[in-house]
């Protein structure tokens, strides 16, 4: 498989991040969680995350117009110090003002680092190298999820949490390092300032475009429940961190499945589409009847369903996305990253009143994030036909 040197470089970055945020996904979410086994201070830290991610990405897209993607990376790497040292030291009475302590800075981390990551992979994608990319990440992805839980489980076992937040200050350093060779990129030589012409019917000027709207919509909503309650039910089965490491390296090998199928197998992108859906529906589903088995299977059929979507879902947006020019991408990249996380927001709202897995509360999540991964194929379906027109229509 070829693929360029810049998106290999992006690649390492990618690397280097993945086993930042994994950590943060499982161990960190499960850090709070032991404290109470309570699902809405995981909610809490989840929702400030994702609020301030959102104004990140927004204040990291600007500062692209005066500096380049390397300076958001090296900031990454500082709020990533941050959160560790914080995590290590920082302790308060005041619960819920402690778990937004530590969100805040993980939130920028997200925020720098999808602004840097997109604006980079669209300037330098061409064609195939999407689904080239998303494919490599996702390789990348399985592996951290398999090394990395194992290896930091053992970890916390030996020394502690704080030991692990003191050893995550060495991949907070690569990631320091993987800064210096990242592509450069940068918006400073752009005529118009990122935030003139940044309206809706400007930015979506197209049949394509328009169409990515409610697909982003429907995405963060059964995204973020299938993020959230992964996790919760993990956590649900067992306590036990080499326990929770081994069931995120079974889903892993699972993913890993998926993605063989899907490189052998030559099948139209819809069909993956529709198939990865369909799995996301069914592990929807199946937590109506909790039990430990039930949910294990659940997250199974979910993180293949999640591969299929992640990397056709993407490919056929970022194909989309780098016709506009460089300064055109970086508007449209701003609202796609506040739809897709307003909707998860929404679901984190409306979580926050669920106290267990099997409340009414819970069950209306579940139809609801049932109901928007069964529109995600058709909006998606819309946005690239329209896409594929245009072109026939350009190229005749």
């Amino acid at each position: 498989m070829q693929i360029s040197g810049q998106m290999k470089r992006l690649l390492l970055m990618n690397a280097a991040s993945t086993v930042i945020f994994n950590y943060i996904g499982i161990f960190v979410n499960l850090f709070i969680w032991e404290k109470n086994n309570n699902i809405s201070e995981v909610v809490w830290f989840n929702l400030i995350m994702f609020i301030t991610w959102t104004f990140a990405f927004a204040v990291g897209s600007r500062l692209l117009t005066s500096y380049t993607t390397r300076v958001l990376i090296r900031t990454n790497a500082v709020c990533g110090g941050v959160v560790f040292l914080l995590l290590s030291v920082l302790e308060l009475e005041n619960r819920l003002l402690w778990i937004t302590i530590i969100a805040i800075p993980i939130g920028v981390m997200w925020g720098f680092y999808a602004a840097a990551q997109n604006i980079t992979l669209s300037v330098y994608g061409k064609g195939k190298d999407f689904e080239q990319y998303f494919s490599i990440a996702n390789i990348i992805n399985q592996l951290v999820s398999i090394i990395n839980p194992i290896a930091f489980a053992l970890i916390i076992k030996w020394i502690g949490y704080s030991g692990s937040f003191l050893l995550m200050f060495v991949f907070v350093g690569l990631l320091l390092t993987v800064s210096f060779y990242i592509p450069t990129i940068t918006l400073a030589g752009e005529s118009a300032p990122l935030f003139r012409g940044i309206q809706f019917r400007l930015v979506f000027a197209t049949s394509a475009l328009r169409w990515m709207v409610p697909s982003l919509l429907a995405a963060g909503i059964f995204l973020q429940f299938q993020v959230l309650f992964a996790l919760v039910f993990t956590f649900s089965v067992s306590e036990d961190k080499l326990v929770i490491a081994m069931l995120n390296v079974l889903y892993a090998c699972f993913a890993i499945g998926a993605m063989m199928l899907y490189r052998r197998l030559k099948t139209r992108e819809g069909v993956w589409l529709a198939i990865g859906m369909i799995f996301v529906s069914v592990g929807i589903l199946l937590p109506l009847l909790p039990k430990a088995p039930i949910l294990i299977i659940s997250n199974i059929l979910t993180t293949i369903g999640m591969f299929y979507f992640g990397t056709v879902w993407n490919t056929r947006q970022f194909r989309i996305i780098a016709k506009q020019t460089a300064l055109q991408q970086a508007r449209i990249f701003l609202w796609r990253e506040c739809f897709l996380n307003a909707s998860r927001i929404l679901l984190l709202i409306l979580a926050l009143s669920v106290k267990d897995i099997r409340g009414g509360a819970f069950i209306f999540l579940i139809m609801l994030a049932l109901a928007c991964a069964l529109m995600v194929p058709y909006f998606s379906g819309k946005s690239t036909e329209a896409f594929e027109r245009q072109t026939e229509q350009e190229e005749n």
